[in-house]
């Protein structure tokens, strides 16, 4: 891992035993990109990366010289105005209205530390990292331009952002600052990236990049369900396995963009940042305003080697290094058991249940505040409904920990229902235009937690809860995004709303992990509505999906692990009819399913049959068994649901050490008279034995890999295989070195 700069050529040379990065100065001053892929040795020469072409109706920089237009350049942060016509990643305007903007090298910084960014979550610094601070200035504007690059020793990983600062006498506005750019000299690419909606999270999309500007992004004031901030650019010929990709993921919970720009040429700009839309910045005299983080991943192992590194990254980088190697814990969670309709017996009820098959937390989700019996009424009164819970969330929590478990409670802090006393004591605490109508969602309206004293009064309302208690485990949920975007305090700069907001919510998140260190938070958004890097810096792990179908799950779960590990997908079997689709599935497939994340149950357990409860209990006892391969193994796709006749999924966990995998296979519908299949496993060693749990004898690994495993079909007119029969089956399979 280092760094080299050669002052002659002007060329930054980045590497460690995966990657290079290479860029440098131009001779306008701007930065040029030239290369980031695998590791490549130097010394480097311009002329290796760039030729000076006449073409033909360009604009070019010096007169009489028509050698050097940045139309033809790859950039490293273009500017906008000065013959390049594509996105640019600076967009700002002066005192005068002018939008031109040069910001040229002026020096550089390498540091061995990772620098933290002010207000914002970002990338940590864990085993050993390289900063490199490039600093660019636009002196007729009274402005310097930080660009950060930090790179980690063990990961083809590079973290970049941008940070601005106004050192002139006048007020600046921004209106684009974007976390990077990255140019690339081809286009030959597939894009893939997560769409979705509520209960339908992460559903993967692979398409060919094309010209002109393709992009995802949020407008909603969350990251959101719609698309995920994540963004792959895959080689034509990449597979799960085989092939080259980069990812792009940003470090934030708020409205962003990811694109990727085609030129005339087939050079390929990819950019990320907040999105542009609805946002504006003033920046006065001496103000720094800061870029969310990107993380820039590099595989030449196919897109599986991609999401491995992420895996990894943000397992070390980005969740507290205090939760590495944490065993989550198996959870009840009671909503889908009562909704509203609760009280202190029946909770005690399905704890002492859950005790008795080894459950290890429990947790009291949505109705135990305020008046709170239906969505209606609430949301913002945060103290205890007396009538629920006569002792409290204190007497309650010091029960349920007496049966041996741990205590979670469910909160939903960024929100106010009309019918509450918050509301009606301020209602200019809530966004909206007071002037025009508001819309709602779930009868609920959004807190303006871009002014410091809502966050101070929700804080203040919840500690009065929480330090009356022993609350183990909270879950943060989030049901609504941000409409009618108007703030009574913001007057004519709105466009710092959306941003402001999530500053708010990030600043409450360290307020009480400050005040509660040993308590840990789960983030949910009405399931996976920011479910990304952002949230992960607070919360270990966050609510996959509010669709807890196990045949649903296969997708969102396959999606979501292209750029999340299983260790911070929350999954658990629910009850049937399943409450989102009304399907009805085995407890096996339910559970077969869950395994692949952070593992638990949310039905009403006194219900349960004895011989449900007795498979419950041995489905506990095989997770624990197998829960460190689940939460910290090497996690691969085998079978996209996303492809082919998409009626099989599959996937696979393979120890750290490599002594046990565990496969999963799951079939969606029964077809008529199928013959045998195979399934490949990965990761294991080509030279050891293993012993399997569907096959007679042990075989080598390479046999495993290379010719696989033979899966007997399910019913096929003649033979019944019994476990095996119908739609909606589910098979793990165990697979030991000797």
């Amino acid at each position: 891992m280092k760094l080299d700069f050669d002052k002659e050529s002007q060329i930054f040379h980045l590497s460690n035993t995966h990657i290079s990065y290479v860029f440098g100065v131009l001779r306008n001053g701007h930065l040029g990109h030239y290369y980031y892929g695998s590791k490549i040795d130097g010394p480097f020469q311009v002329a290796y990366f760039r030729k000076a072409v006449n073409r033909g109706l360009t604009n070019y920089l010096y007169e009489d010289d028509f050698s050097f237009s940045l139309s033809h350049e790859r950039l490293e942060y273009p500017c906008f105005g000065t013959t390049d016509y594509r996105m640019p990643a600076i967009h700002l305007r002066d005192k005068k209205g002018s939008n031109v903007v040069d910001f040229k090298y002026v020096s550089h910084l390498v540091i061995s530390e990772k620098p933290e960014i002010t207000g914002l979550p970002c990338a940590r610094g864990m085993g050993e990292t390289l900063t490199l601070i490039v600093t660019l200035e636009d002196s007729l504007l009274g402005a310097t331009l930080e660009l950060t690059y930090t790179i980690y020793s063990e990961l083809p990983v590079i973290t970049r952002s941008a940070r601005l600062k106004n050192t002139g006498d006048h007020p600046l506005v921004i209106h684009q600052l974007l976390s990077m750019n990255l140019d690339f000299y081809d286009s030959d690419f597939d894009v893939i990236h997560l769409h979705g909606d509520w209960i339908k999270e992460r559903h993967v999309e692979r398409f060919p990049l094309h010209y002109g500007l393709q992009s995802i992004g949020s407008s909603r004031g969350a990251s959101s369900a719609i698309h995920n901030p994540f963004m792959a650019l895959a080689r034509k010929a990449c597979t799960e396995h085989v092939g080259e990709a980069y990812g792009i993921s940003l470090v934030y919970s708020g409205n962003f963009t990811i694109g990727a720009e085609v030129d005339s040429d087939g050079h390929t700009r990819l950019s990320a940042g907040i999105n542009p839309f609805q946002f504006q910045w003033t920046l006065n005299e001496g103000e720094v305003f800061s870029s969310p983080e990107a993380v820039l991943t590099y595989s030449n192992t196919g897109l599986n080697g991609l999401s491995q590194s992420l895996h990894r990254f943000i397992t070390d980088q980005i969740i507290h290094p205090k939760y590495k190697g944490r065993l989550n814990q198996i959870l009840i969670n009671n909503w889908e058991a009562t909704y509203f309709d609760f009280n202190e017996q029946k909770l005690m009820a399905i704890a002492k249940e859950a005790s008795a098959l080894g459950v290890e937390l429990f947790v009291l989700d949505d109705g135990w505040f305020g008046r709170r019996n239906s969505d209606r009424a609430g949301l913002g009164d945060w103290y205890v409904n007396l009538e629920k819970l006569p002792g409290g969330i204190g007497q309650l929590s010091k029960a349920v920990h007496e049966m041996g478990l741990k205590f979670g409670l469910w909160i939903e802090p960024e929100m106010v229902n009309k019918d509450t006393a918050l509301f009606k004591s301020h209602p200019e605490w809530v966004i909206g235009d007071p002037e025009r109508p508001r819309s709602h969602g779930r009868n609920q309206f959004v807190l303006d937690y871009g002014r410091p004293e809502v966050v101070d009064a929700i804080y203040e309302q919840l500690i009065q809860v929480l330090d009356h208690a022993s609350v183990d485990y909270l879950k943060w949920d989030m049901n609504r995004n941000i409409t009618e975007a108007f703030s009574t305090l913001l007057g004519e700069r709105q466009g710092e709303l959306y941003h402001r907001y999530i500053l708010g919510v990030y600043a409450l998140y360290t307020r009480l992990l400050a005040r509660y260190p040993e308590m840990i938070i789960e983030s949910c958004a009405a399931g996976g509505g920011r479910f990304d890097m952002g949230m992960f810096y607070y919360a270990p792990q966050a609510w996959t999906s509010d669709n807890s179908d196990a045949v649903e799950r296969l997708k969102i779960q396959y999606g979501t692990s292209m750029a999340y590990p299983l260790s911070a997908m929350g999954a658990h079997v629910t009850a049937i009819p399943n409450h989102q689709v009304k399907r009805s599935t085995s407890l096996k497939l339910r559970a077969d399913v869950a395994y692949f994340g952070s593992f638990g149950y949310e039905l009403d357990l006194t219900k349960l049959s004895v011989e449900d409860k007795a498979e419950i209990r041995e489905q506990i006892a095989f997770y624990k068994a197998n829960r460190e391969t689940f939460l910290h193994g090497d996690f691969y796709r085998l079978i996209s649901p996303f492809e082919g006749d998409r009626n099989i999924t599959a996937w696979q966990v393979v120890s750290k050490g490599g002594l046990r995998s565990i496969l999963g296979y799951y079939q969606v519908l029964a077809k008529p008279n199928e013959g045998l299949k195979t399934i490949k496993p990965v990761g294991l060693n080509p030279h050891g034995r293993y012993r399997v749990s569907c096959m007679e004898s042990p075989v080598s690994g390479s046999f495993l890999m290379n010719f696989g495993i033979l899966m007997k079909p399910a019913f096929n007119g003649i033979e019944s295989t019994e476990v095996h029969d119908g739609d909606y089956q589910s098979r793990l399979i165990l697979i030991d070195q000797i």
